[in-house]
């Protein structure tokens, strides 16, 4: 697999991903990703993505759930 933005070649490994968003910090420490040995840029696999974003999702709706209820 090549890099969309260098071309240079992608290894599997795991990383840390953040998010800032709507007043609160999301951090995963160990995701996996394949990363660019050439640059560093990194993809998630589908599963990934929809992992992050059901945790996110998740999350506001919690956040929300507290804010109604103060």
């Amino acid at each position: 697999m090549r890099c969309l933005l260098c071309n240079g070649e992608m290894e599997k490994a795991t990383v840390a991903y953040t998010v800032d968003r709507k007043g609160y910090h999301l951090f995963i420490e160990k995701l996996p990703a394949y990363v660019c040995s050439q640059c560093g840029e990194r993809y998630f696999e589908e599963k990934e993505v929809e992992a992050i974003q059901n945790m996110i999702k998740a999350l506001e709706e919690k956040l929300q759930d507290v804010l109604v209820a103060a």
